[in-house]
């Protein structure tokens, strides 16, 4: 029975795919991709996880795909990284039963470490991939990428922006389709890549890129929409729907299905129109692959690889310009008011310590006035990070802080590393039992699974001393004696791990008791502000203000005022 639902760009591509049939789901949470499996968890007939990292979400979905279900993996686009060796031989391998890999790309960098365009991925892979420009394109073709991948043996990818990803649309859904799984038969040469296996594997998959070129040739979403012949306009993804904004009478190629590109299709095209122009966000991946048919093209200065598009933009580029950066304008982001990462920060910070960082909330501990933590490169850096800086520059000075979830995706064999390797240095846990930076997912150390059932809990304190830490110790993130007990380990000659746990206040909604704000003791030093914290801020007299509401009563400020202004309530 068909319907029309309001959907985002996620949670449409989730629909077209449980229609399809659907049945095993894994992914890491990340934004602009965390709605996927959220969304697909909710089915009873989808067997939807969380896994650790991308790495195992990736290597589960395809083992379910080999052993004939329909499965999907989704991921955002530096997610996708961590999953890349087995992405790669799943190109040779083939599928079993439809496989579709979900890449989210993040433009702008709305919330990530780097902008990276995965549509070379495709290319590097040797995959085929989709590009979506709307909600209701990525549930159309989501259906057509499980059709797809058991049509040709292969991983299909599907790759969504930001902005696709989270835009709402009405979108016509139908019914779920039972499709009957594909037969498991062990198949050495199929699933087993030795060399010599390989090697055969490698040439069948270039004949059968010939193959998918020829379907992209055909296929319903590589669009000739032969309008104005004065201007014509190849684009992909949001990219399309922005320069059909701005130049609506113009001739357009819209590529949906993205790689193998269709060259005949681009060449009869190009023919058309009297003067082409590829419109397409972040790096130049249509553009170089047109010059390389010989095609005379104008597109992009190379300043328009960074960032997200608009249609502003799309003018600007017809017309020849450089993009000009602006100064952002939007507030800095913060901690939340009784973050507990906060007080881990603070203590860092007197303490003067180096501080190798990671992926997640407590990034932020790096922005002023906290400034305390100093590197932040990918999951699970932290930990190798602050083996290396420990050993280079001494590891009284040093200290590691990762998350829980982040520390069970990828810390947890640095740990491994640090620890065989002899290194010396503290690692700092931040355990708020909380996935709270891409919306408050469950994890291996929470204790529930992705449908909100109790499972097995991974107990933090028992993987670090079996990854080999000498000293492993537990303390409130709010403890006094934070402090003291951060310098004491930083000074031990020894592989040291402190887990400071306090449930993050995106789950743990019990307040505290707030602290008593004296107005008469106050001298306006500003030592409450050092620890960045939304509950306190000047007002527009310059004098410091304590909001109540806001407050969780972590008390932090209060331990920062020497004046007892602020005072921790009795």
């Amino acid at each position: 029975m068909k319907r029309i639902e309001l959907l985002s760009g996620d949670e449409a591509l989730a629909r077209g795919a449980y229609e399809a049939g659907l049945k095993f789901a894994a992914s890491y949470p990340g934004t602009p991709a965390t709605e996927i499996l959220e969304y697909l968890a909710n089915f009873d007939d989808v067997d939807a996880q969380w896994s650790v990292n991308e790495k195992t979400a990736y290597e589960t979905a395809l083992g379910a795909s080999i052993a004939g279900v329909r499965s999907i993996y989704s991921s955002k686009h530096v997610g996708v990284n961590v999953a890349m060796d087995p992405l790669m031989t799943s190109a040779y391998t083939g599928i079993g039963g439809g496989f579709v890999i979900v890449t989210a790309d993040d433009p702008q960098l709305q919330s990530s470490q780097n902008e990276q365009d995965n549509r070379f991925i495709a290319k590097f892979s040797k995959l085929p991939m989709f590009e979506p420009s709307s909600p209701s394109e990525a549930y159309k073709m989501a259906k057509a990428a499980f059709d797809l991948s058991e049509r040709f043996d292969t991983p299909v990818i599907i790759r969504l922006t930001t902005r696709v990803a989270h835009t709402k649309e009405n979108v016509e859904t139908g019914d779920r389709a039972e499709t009957e799984n594909k037969p498991f038969a062990v198949n050495a040469a199929k699933y087993v890549m030795v060399p010599g296996h390989a090697y055969k594997k490698h040439i069948a998959l270039e004949a059968k890129l010939v193959e998918l070129q020829k379907y992209g040739e055909q296929s319903e979403f590589n669009i000739a929409e032969i309008n104005d012949k004065s201007m014509g306009i190849i684009a992909d993804g949001t990219a399309y729907l922005y320069a059909k904004e701005v130049f609506p009478n113009a001739s357009f190629l819209k590529l949906g299905f993205v790689y193998p590109f269709a060259d005949e299709k681009i060449k009869r095209f190009a023919k058309e129109v009297k003067e082409l122009y590829v419109i397409e966000e972040q790096d130049p991946f249509i553009e170089e692959h047109v010059r390389g048919l010989g095609i005379v093209l104008k597109a992009k200065d190379i300043s328009y690889r960074i960032g997200e598009l608009t249609p502003v933009l799309v003018k600007e580029i017809v017309e020849g310009k450089i993009k000009v950066e602006k100064a952002a304008d939007a507030r800095k982001p913060v901690l939340c008011p009784g973050c507990s990462h906060r007080s881990v920060f603070y203590a860092l910070k007197k303490l003067k310590a180096i501080v190798s960082g990671d992926i997640g909330c407590y990034t932020l501990g790096a922005l002023k006035p906290l400034e305390a933590l100093h590197t932040t490169v990918c999951m699970g850096a932290s930990v190798t990070i602050m083996e290396s800086l420990s050993k280079y520059l001494g590891h009284d000075k040093v200290v590691g802080v990762i998350g829980d979830s982040t520390f069970v995706h990828s810390g947890i064999t640095g740990l491994v590393d640090a620890a065989y390797n002899q290194a010396k240095g503290l690692l700092i846990i931040l355990d708020n039992s909380n996935t709270a930076m891409t919306g408050s997912q469950p994890n291996p150390s929470t204790g529930v699974n992705a449908k909100g059932k109790p499972t097995k809990k991974l107990i933090l304190e028992e993987i670090c001393k079996a990854a080999g830490a000498d000293i492993v110790e537990t303390i409130n993130a709010f403890d006094k004696n934070l402090q003291n007990k951060i310098k004491e380990l930083m000074s031990k000659e020894s592989l040291c791990v402190l887990i400071a746990r306090f449930p993050c206040r995106m789950i743990e909604r019990g307040k505290m008791v707030a602290p008593v704000f004296n107005k008469d003791k106050c001298i306006v030093c500003g030592a409450c502000l050092q620890i960045d914290c939304p509950a306190i801020y000047k007002n527009m007299e310059g004098k410091i203000t304590h909001d109540a509401f806001l407050c969780t009563g972590c008390n932090v400020c209060a331990s920062a005022c020497k004046f007892n202004a602020l005072q921790a309530a009795q």
